[in-house]
């Protein structure tokens, strides 16, 4: 439930088209729905933040994943589930029909929203093709969320170089993404270059002594680069949320 169908679910009661104990049926499971032993679904999330409950697949039996797919796709016309397998997507399909599969970014999802335009303004970086399963778990959440991002891909600092024509479309950003493992270098190259706010994404790629993204993450907690903030190693979702977050304001207060 959103505030656009609850206020066609209003409008439809205030019009005489919809009884009042249909609409009640509607609502009963707002705030929240509980499956016993499984989850406590928070229906009320789209209208508190503009976003449904995401599903976090890691962890959960295809089972699991199943259910809380079918009850928030009851509930709401988008649906994310990250971190999944192929095995939890089929197990969900199974109970509904139109979800979709993204196999690089590991996430089912479902946008049953009319096609609308979408808002430009957010940038997404990675320093090498590796990191490109956090960057799209990114691009994926802001394309739900109402972005259409700019991908610039495979421009680490081992050869710098390749950065420096796509500087122009970062300094046009409302925000940036900033994608890498390794030494986590980027973030900071890309904070110097641009007045945007710069999201860092540390991803676990790496040999031993990265110790899975913890020496990209502290590089980019001690980035010189001022305006760069950090997220948790190879959450995307989590930089796609706020970067959509960011975007959207600055859009509203540019209506304004």
């Amino acid at each position: 439930m959103n505030e656009t169908r609850l206020a066609a679910l209003l409008s439809d009661v205030a019009g005489g088209e919809l009884s009042v104990d249909a609409a009640l049926d509607r609502l009963r499971t707002l705030p929240f729905e509980t499956l016993e032993g499984v989850a406590t679904l928070d229906h009320h999330r789209p209208l508190r933040t503009g976003f449904p409950e995401v599903i976090y697949c890691e962890g959960k039996t295809v089972e699991q994943v199943a259910v809380i797919a079918e009850r928030l796709a009851a509930h709401s016309s988008r649906l994310l589930g990250t971190r999944a397998t192929e095995a939890q997507f089929a197990a969900a399909r199974g109970r509904v029909s139109d979800l979709q599969w993204h196999g690089q970014a590991r996430c089912l999802w479902l946008d049953r929203e009319p096609e609308a335009a979408r808002q430009e303004g957010v940038v997404l970086v990675c320093a090498g093709t590796s990191d490109l399963p956090a960057l799209e778990e990114s691009a994926l959440t802001l394309r739900l969320m109402g972005h259409e991002p700019c991908k610039i891909t495979d421009v680490g600092v081992s050869g710098l170089h390749r950065l420096f024509p796509c500087i122009p479309t970062l300094q046009k950003a409302n925000v940036i993404v900033v994608v890498a493992g390794m030494e986590g270098a980027l973030a900071s190259v890309v904070g110097g270059l641009t007045n945007a706010p710069v999201i860092a994404v540390p991803t676990s790629v790496g040999y031993g002594a990265s110790f899975g993204g913890v020496a990209a993450l502290l590089a980019m907690l001690n980035s010189c680069a001022s305006g760069v903030a950090v997220v948790n190693i190879d959450n995307g979702f989590g930089a796609g949320h706020l970067a959509a977050l960011i975007n959207s304001r600055i859009a509203k207060n540019r209506e304004n």
